[in-house]
């Protein structure tokens, strides 16, 4: 199973982040445990300064942008090993 955390203050960007990772693990067909971050503390301890951040199976990927859904898909597959 994937873990995933979206990082981020519960903004319309962050909601748009966890949307495409949710479509990606569907697309993929993969279990996925999909985790709001909102804590402040939490998100900086990931050294992520400017939201949303993505972590995949304890891994920042992504951060202060949102992500092409190809680029989502490709974290997932490479994640799953």
């Amino acid at each position: 199973m994937l873990d995933i955390k979206v990082l981020g203050p519960g903004c319309a960007n962050c909601r748009k982040l966890e949307e495409i990772a949710r479509a990606a693990a569907a697309e993929l067909g993969v279990e996925a445990q999909i985790e709001k971050v909102t804590d402040m503390d939490a998100i900086l301890a990931w050294d992520v300064l400017k939201t949303p951040g993505l972590v995949v199976n304890g891994k920042l990927v992504s951060s202060g942008r949102i992500p092409a859904p190809g680029s989502v898909l490709d974290w997932l597959r490479e994640a799953q090993g």
